[in-house]
């Protein structure tokens, strides 16, 4: 499986993403901020780091980008895309996910591993996970708070991906939501990063089922 990995000016997570998806078996593909074709790929992943240096607010510029009208194209035809920390703030940024990402509560940087709970399993990226199950994913982030003007209907309409366990939210989003995905599943954020949870070696592989979710998914296709 071709997987695609955006770089935006600012990208700081890029090379960790592309790695993260060569060690699950799968041809991680470079995609730059200024071209409009994807290349073929089968999925996609917004990396995270600060896009345009997060001039305006996070995510507002890159939006803009070329890229972003063919992975909009792409989303929209069903295409498996993926935002983390910042790619999620451009997917919110761009429409192609609900809600908004503000400052930290307490306006504090935070870099530490969260636990986070698998709240849907109905999405490409989350699949061949178990509902309800835990994992353990490190954040990196200064506006990473989620924000949704009503939480219980985004939950009841199944697009709440994962939720941080108690004791975990690291930034005060409503209803300790930590990822969505849009109505149709193909499209899901989150602002802890999976890319740094796949190697047993540095740390938890929690982000193993995201990656191994989206490879089933396009074994069935």
């Amino acid at each position: 499986m071709r997987i695609g990995v955006v770089t935006f000016p600012g990208s700081c997570d890029d090379r960790d993403a592309r790695a993260a998806v060569a060690s699950m078996g799968a041809d991680p593909v470079a995609l730059w901020h200024g071209d409009g074709d994807l290349r073929g790929v089968e999925a996609v992943v917004l990396p995270g780091g600060f896009s345009y240096g997060d001039y305006l607010r996070c995510g507002a510029i890159a939006r803009f980008s070329p890229v972003m009208r063919a992975v909009a194209a792409f989303a929209r035809a069903g295409g498996p895309v993926l935002g983390i920390c910042n790619g999620f703030q451009v997917l919110c940024e761009a429409g192609l996910l609900p809600g908004a990402l503000l400052r930290n509560a307490g306006l504090r940087f935070v870099c530490r591993e969260v636990e986070v709970v698998v709240e849907s399993t109905s999405t490409a990226w989350t699949s061949a996970c178990q509902a309800g199950s835990s994992l353990v994913i490190p954040v990196k982030h200064g506006e990473g708070r989620y924000v949704h003007p009503d939480p219980p209907a985004l939950a009841a309409a199944g697009q709440v991906a994962f939720c941080y366990a108690p004791g975990h939210n690291p930034n005060g989003s409503l209803a300790d939501i930590a990822g969505v995905t849009n109505p149709a599943g193909n499209v899901v954020g989150l602002m802890p990063h999976p890319e740094h949870a796949v190697d047993p070696l540095l740390g938890p592989v929690g982000g193993r089922g995201l990656f191994e979710s989206v490879l089933a998914t396009a074994a069935r296709v």
